[in-house]
Parts: structure tokens; sequence; C-alpha cells
């Protein structure tokens, strides 16, 4: 398969698309990145590494961090960590206050920011240096050591995250937090402000291709059995409120961010990140989206 000629192919097709997506003005550091941008890469269970446009440009990840951080405590608490969050598709947008309060203070899955929240709170519990532990993993996941957080993306995130702070509150409230919320959401916002590229991104994935394990240097990432209901959550709760159209239009468990990115996964063969900023209604990357479905479409490859 000559994944350089298809993602090139893509590249050029989807140019028109990114002027059309709406950047995520809320979070004011990520309001000046430009619409224009674009990037893919694909990272193989063999090593091989194929990458098109600006694919090596660092940008914040935001969303697609509940992947690691779910990674980590799954690896270590096992099946308690759903007695505090489920594992349904929220069919709501992905901050909803509402479903929270209906459903007595546990989130439907781990993706929307109320579940993560709560899986943010279990790392707290586990980790003695929470933030060094956090960058840590995704380092090793990505075999990168200069991975690091956005500090002007997490306070921007901090001075705008009123929605989170509530959220976060309200999980206090049902004593759904064992720690402080100020200090959850400063985790909370520093993990969504990891800032990587699509070939970090595309190869940090590539232990949830290959059975927990990263199929190049060989280190376990997690155990099988995490690996695959990771995957199988990403299915059902990845892309927010648009999870079926994701299914339906690409086909590959995958995860997202307001950010612009989505990474997903090909298991047995590869992952995948693409990059750009300007987001479809549902919040996730409108040319991403199309340049995802062309790949499973000239592949002819998919889950299903």
């Amino acid at each position: 398969m000559n994944y350089q000629t298809i993602i090139d192919k893509i590249h050029l097709e989807i140019k028109p698309l990114l002027s059309q997506g709406k950047v995520a003005s809320y979070i004011p550091a990520l309001a000046r990145i430009s619409p224009e941008k674009f990037g893919m890469a694909v990272c193989t269970v063999r090593g091989e590494v194929f990458s098109c446009g600006d694919a090596e440009e660092l940008f914040s990840i935001q969303s697609i961090s509940k992947v690691f951080t779910l990674a980590m405590v799954m690896d270590r608490m096992g099946d308690a960590l759903w007695e505090r969050v489920g594992r349904e598709a929220s069919g709501n947008p992905f901050n909803s206050l509402v479903q929270l309060e209906v459903e007595n203070g546990r989130p439907r899955n781990p993706f929307i920011n109320a579940g993560a929240l709560v899986v943010t709170d279990c790392i707290i519990l586990e980790n003695h240096d929470t933030l060094n532990d956090l960058r840590n993993f995704v380092r090793k996941c990505a075999n990168n050591a200069g991975i690091d957080f956005d500090t002007e993306v997490a306070a921007s995130e901090k001075a705008t995250g009123h929605r989170n702070a509530a959220l976060a509150n309200f999980l206090k409230s049902y004593g759904n937090l064992a720690n402080e919320v100020e200090k959850v959401l400063d985790v909370y916002f520093h993990q969504c402000s990891l800032a990587l590229s699509c070939t970090d991104l595309a190869r940090a994935f590539l232990f949830l291709a290959h059975s927990g394990a990263d199929p190049v240097n060989g280190q376990i990432i997690c155990g099988p059995r995490q690996t695959k209901r990771i995957n199988s959550l990403m299915q059902t709760c990845g892309l927010y409120d648009e999870c079926g159209e994701f299914a339906y239009r690409v086909g590959l468990p995958g995860k997202s961010g307001v950010g612009g990115g989505i990474v997903a996964v090909m298991p047995g063969e590869l992952a995948i990140a693409v990059w750009s900023p300007g987001l479809n209604q549902a919040g996730n990357s409108l040319a991403g989206m199309k340049a995802l479905e062309l790949f499973t479409t000239y592949t002819k490859r998919s889950i299903f």
C-alpha cells in the first residue's frame, strides 16, 4: 500500500474545505490559529512513517489527551473505574451539564468532559507527581522526550474554562471527585494543552494498533484487554456527539479534540493523525473528518 501517494492525494482534495470550518474561538490561545493549516501522518506497526502538509507542526491536542489518561487509569485501576463513570455514548454535547444532573453525577463515558474530569481525579490519586507522570507517559507513547505542555494554552483554558469548572463542582457535589476542584481543573487544563504534531500523535497511538505494546521498541504501554476496551470506547464515544457519523464515514476507532486534531487506529496495521483547526458544528475537524473518510475509501480498509 503506497500510503504516501494516498495522503498526498488527500491533501490536494481537501484544500477547498480548509476555509469552511471555524476555529475554537472560545479558547483565546486557539482562536489565533490559521484555519488553513493541514497536516496528516501515518505510522505503521512495521515502523514506517508517512506525512504531508503541516504534519510536523505542534498543536494543542485538547480532548485527544483523554485517551492517554484513560490508558493510565485503566492499566492501574481496572474495572473499578466504571463505578464512577459509564461506557455509553452520550448523544449530547461534550460539555453538557444537563445530562450530568439527570444521571446523578455519574458521567456517561470517559471522553465527555465530565467523564474526563473523573479520570483526571483518578490520575491524581494514583500518581504522586501527576503532571510529570502524565507528560512522561505521553513521551513514552510517542517516543519523543521533547513533548511538553503549552503553558499559554493551559492559562487560556483556565481563564475561560467556566463550563469545566461548573462540571467539576457538580461532580464534587455528588461525591464523584476525591480531590479539590482546583487541583483537578489544573491538571485537566494542562493535559488538554499538551502540544504534539501529527507525526507524534500517530506514533503515540501505535500501541492501540498493537495490543498495548509499542511495535517499534517493544515497550508495554498497557495490556491487551485494556487496549481492546480503549479502542471500543473510541469507536462509540470518541467523536463527541458525532460518533455515529464518524463510524459511518471513516469506520475506525478514533478520538478528536477541539484543537482540530483527530487520531484513528487500524488495529494490527497503523495509526493515523490529521490536524485541521477549522471545526464543524459538533466540534470536530471539518477537513480532518473528510481526510480520514478518503483514507479508508482509497485504502479500502476499515474495521468493518
